[in-house]
Order: structure tokens, then C-alpha cells, then sequence
């Protein structure tokens, strides 16, 4: 069976056990792209147990001008949960991975208005303390007040976006405490994206305006070493 096939139908397998797909519930499969390894700035592979928990990671899948973000949560995120797209399709997310099955990972596209993290800001982060306009251990998007829920798949907790966050599939190399970056499960926000931000990204990216898929490494950063201002609310 190949692999995609059975991580589909199956699982994904981790150091810390098989991480069940309810493929039988779920009416949208994982969207598969190129297996990725993270790396650090200088090419190294991340090691999980060198991620500092709670704290904002960032990098660049499926395509070079789609931000993800990635936490090691301070709570397990060990259930897998069954989940909605706006237009009702059911999909299945995985949970976290890593040792503690605690490391998650999610588009960084807003799904309410699209807001990403630029060089410049980002509106879209995880708080890991209560704030003035929501609780704590959540992603919050300030541009709207969307809160989603990282140990439930991106669940939206409140505010107006009508879907969760689009969720990355990772891989967990127990051997080497690395991570790969597989695919996507939920609603992909990339379409609408790539029509929103052309002009900007085509400035950014050049001609493709950031369409090249990514492949082989994505370097992980921390957030604010990779935007200048990250917006409280």
C-alpha cells in the first residue's frame, strides 16, 4: 500500500503511537503535498525537545507565501477530533504529535478575512494568557476577534470565522525528534489567498507571487523573529 494511502485510510505513526485518522466519519480526506522537513536557520533539523513551549513558530507550506504556525503546546493535545468546513463536510484531525503529543501546527491564514502574519505584523498568533477580549491558550486573529482552540484542531471557540483553521499534518521522526510537514485536512484557504494578496505578493515573491510549492526543507522560525510587530488584543 503506498504511503499516502495508508496514512488516508489508516494513520499517521508517531514515536508516540498511531495517531488515528476516523476516516469513517470523514467526508474530505487530507490534501497531500511534498514531505518537508523543518529545519532551523541554518539548515539543521528541529529537534521537538528544543522547542520552547507555548511560544509562536512560524514557516512557509504548502507554497512559499502560505505561513503556518506551529506550537508545542504546555497541555497534550492527544485526542483527535472530528471536525466541520463551512460547508458541512466532516474531516478528521489528527492531534498533536511528539512525545508529549503536545506539537501542533496550522495554516496562518485567518478564516474569516484571511489575515496572515507578514514581515511587517501579524494579527494572528497564540496567546498563551488570558487577554482583555479572550481566554487563554487560544489562537487569536485581533483583525476579528476569531479564536480557535490549538488542542481541538483549530476549533472555533468565537468570534465570526465560520470554519476552523485549515490544520498541517505532521510527521513525528521519533529516531531523530524531527518533524515533517505532510499535507493539509480542512478548508484550504490558498485560493482565495493567492486572488486577495496578488499584487502584494507578487511584489514580495516576483512573477510567481509565491505559488512555487515547497519541498524538501521549510526553515521554522520564531514569530517574532519573523514579523516586526505582533498585535495584543
Amino acid at each position: 500500500m503506498e504511503r499516502r494511502e495508508f496514512l488516508t485510510t489508516c494513520a499517521v505513526l508517531s514515536g508516540a503511537g498511531l495517531l488515528a485518522f476516523d476516516a469513517a466519519r470523514a467526508d474530505t480526506p487530507p490534501r497531500w503535498y511534498s514531505r518537508t522537513l523543518l529545519t532551523d536557520v541554518h539548515g539543521r533539523p528541529v529537534r521537538t525537545r528544543e522547542l520552547a513551549a507555548d511560544i509562536n513558530y512560524v514557516f512557509q507550506y504548502p507554497f512559499a507565501a502560505t505561513p503556518c504556525l506551529l506550537v508545542k503546546l504546555s497541555r497534550p493535545a492527544a485526542t483527535p477530533a472530528n471536525l466541520k468546513r463551512e460547508d458541512g463536510a466532516a474531516y478528521a484531525w489528527q492531534g498533536g504529535v511528539g512525545e508529549d503529543r503536545n506539537v501542533v501546527a496550522f495554516s496562518a491564514i485567518c478564516a474569516h478575512k484571511l489575515a496572515y502574519p507578514t514581515r511587517e505584523v501579524s494579527f494572528i498568533r497564540y496567546q498563551r494568557e488570558r487577554s482583555a477580549t479572550s481566554g487563554a491558550q487560544v489562537i487569536h486573529c485581533c483583525a476579528d476577534h476569531s479564536v480557535y482552540d490549538p488542542a481541538q484542531g483549530a476549533r472555533v471557540l468565537a468570534g465570526p470565522a465560520p470554519q476552523p483553521l485549515a490544520a498541517i499534518l505532521l510527521e513525528y521522526d521519533s529516531a531523530g525528534d524531527g518533524l515533517y510537514a505532510l499535507g493539509t485536512v480542512g478548508a484550504e484557504q490558498f485560493e482565495a489567498f493567492f486572488t486577495k494578496y496578488r499584487l502584494k505578493l507578487s511584489l514580495e515573491y516576483g512573477r510567481d507571487g509565491g505559488h512555487a510549492p515547497v519541498s524538501g526543507t521549510s526553515i521554522l522560525r520564531e514569530l517574532a523573529n519573523y514579523c516586526r510587530t505582533t498585535i495584543q488584543c
